[in-house]
């Protein structure tokens, strides 16, 4: 075993791990990367095809965005953001404000030319800069609890989707809804409340039968998941105090499974939560900048969705650097405005608030992201991942492939036809990304679902290679047998 290794076993406790199995083999070990390719102490090479948790965009060793943070490291890497501001934060926050309120044109280009164009409502022009999603949900929570209150809200209520997972902080932890991760934590947590995901594959409403193709396609429900959630509004609006805030990761929800929404579902679930006077919480910290195609950066605005906060990470470097944006409006702004005797300061804060060395790597990846070159790869690579993808149905234990833009989801089961889930104490999703790993493909499974989302620089090639990893695993591990 190698040392590196070794020491990995007798130090380090990894998130989201069970340790003794981590125990029983020796990890892979990373020592470098270029595209999307990463390399380990045995010099072994793997595909990431899951941009190192969804978070890398442009690819291991960008040189833009390498050189963005070297020329930052030669000024200065971090100064605090309490009582100074600095050079590069500024310029971050000025464009993910412009970014926000870009509007595509006919073609559904945004190339950077078109930046400064009108804003749409409602206008989110103040960025509070943090660390990683937990915390930008957490920022937005806590702006949204304390305007609510301040606007007339004696007790605010939030409302989110079940199996809503929006980080691990505690905050954070109160607005999900997933018992896996956080029911032994229930008693430090506020209550919150859930209303139905709009899970078409296993939609209590949906009447199809199971066919091979996505389930989004082939649904006969009514809409009856939209009515749920009016019901909801209306329901908490008879008790005299209607829900403040509601919270969603829009067009698809990741963590419970790569759960895609209907086309109009959001639209329309979030003019209810409007007309009840609600206020929205977009969390992008995954479907931000790009992940779920064109024509916008950001996934709300594929549904004419414009929220009072909206919550940034994981891609917002370019997956170089932890960092975290919640972008607000005036109004909201204007709440925790007064004077210094008055204590309306929004008292929240982290010590590597606003750090030049993200911010560098943000405004380099932004601009990869807004070049027309990087836009074409894009809509490219959305369709090669789509036509690929399709080879995956001739398998029985694929139950329903899932994709949003550069997103998919390969549901596990026991049976296509009946939809019979595999036990989760059975590690069928983990079976078969350990099957991928030998085969030089490496992601994470969320339960029994197989998490493909590549860093935008991959290669025809390398798409082919990652979907047949994917491929011959699940027939590894399952059997030969086909449709």
């Amino acid at each position: 075993m190698h040392k590196l290794a070794k020491l990995d076993r007798q130090f380090v406790w990894h998130p989201f791990t069970q340790m003794r199995d981590w125990l029983k083999h020796e990890p892979i070990v990373i020592i470098s990367g270029k595209g999307a390719v990463l390399r380990d102490v045995h010099r072994c090479e793997y595909l990431d095809a899951n941009a190192s948790i969804w978070t890398n965009l442009h690819g291991h060793q960008n040189p833009k965005i390498n050189l963005a943070i070297q020329r930052q490291l030669k000024k200065i890497a971090h100064s605090s953001a309490l009582g100074l501001t600095n050079e590069p934060a500024s310029l971050l926050a000025a464009k993910l404000v412009e970014a926000a309120h870009l509007n595509p044109g006919r073609d559904g280009i945004l190339p950077s030319q078109k930046l400064g164009t009108a804003a749409r409502r409602p206008s989110l022009n103040k960025v509070f800069f943090s660390d990683d999603g937990s915390t930008a949900l957490e920022v937005a929570l806590k702006l949204a609890y304390e305007f609510s209150r301040r606007t007339g809200r004696a007790n605010p209520k939030f409302l989110s989707l079940e199996g809503a997972y929006h980080g691990d902080t505690v905050g954070a932890v109160a607005l999900g809804h997933m018992d896996l991760f956080h029911k032994s934590y229930s008693g430090l947590l506020f209550k919150t409340d859930k209303v139905m995901s709009p899970y078409c594959y296993r939609c209590p409403f949906n009447r199809a039968r199971p066919e091979r193709a996505d389930a989004r396609e082939y649904r006969k429900c009514n809409w009856k998941c939209i009515d749920v959630v009016e019901k909801k509004f209306t329901a908490q609006k008879r008790k005299g105090n209607s829900y403040s805030v509601f919270i969603f990761e829009p067009l698809i929800q990741g963590a419970v499974g790569m759960i895609p929404q209907p086309g109009g579902w959001l639209k329309r679930a979030t003019q209810i939560a409007r007309s009840h006077g609600a206020l929205l919480i977009a969390d992008e910290v995954m479907t931000g900048f790009g992940r779920c195609g064109l024509p916008t950066l950001f996934a709300s605005h594929h549904e004419g969705v414009h929220p009072d906060f909206l919550c940034l990470a994981k891609g917002l470097t370019g997956g170089y650097l932890p960092m975290a944006a919640t972008l607000t409006t005036q109004k909201v702004f204007d709440a925790f405005l007064g004077e210094y005797r008055e204590f309306k300061t929004f008292f929240h804060g982290h010590s590597y608030t606003a750090n030049q060395l993200g911010a560098s790597a943000a405004l380099a990846s932004l601009e990869i992201l807004q070049s027309g070159k990087s836009i074409r790869v894009r809509q490219n690579l959305e369709k090669i991942l789509g036509d690929e993808l399709q080879m995956l149905w001739s398998l029985p234990n694929v139950g329903d492939i899932r994709q949003v833009g550069l997103i998919a989801g390969i549901e596990l089961v026991r049976d296509w036809r009946t939809r019979e889930p595999f036990d989760l104490r059975k590690r069928a999703g983990i079976c078969v990304c350990e099957a991928m790993a030998r085969r030089g493909v490496l992601t994470r499974p969320v339960g029994n679902v197989i998490v493909l989302m590549p860093p935008y620089c991959i290669t025809t090639a390398q798409v082919r290679k990652m979907i047949h990893a994917v491929f011959d695993s699940i027939r590894e591990v399952f059997g030969r047998a086909r449709v």
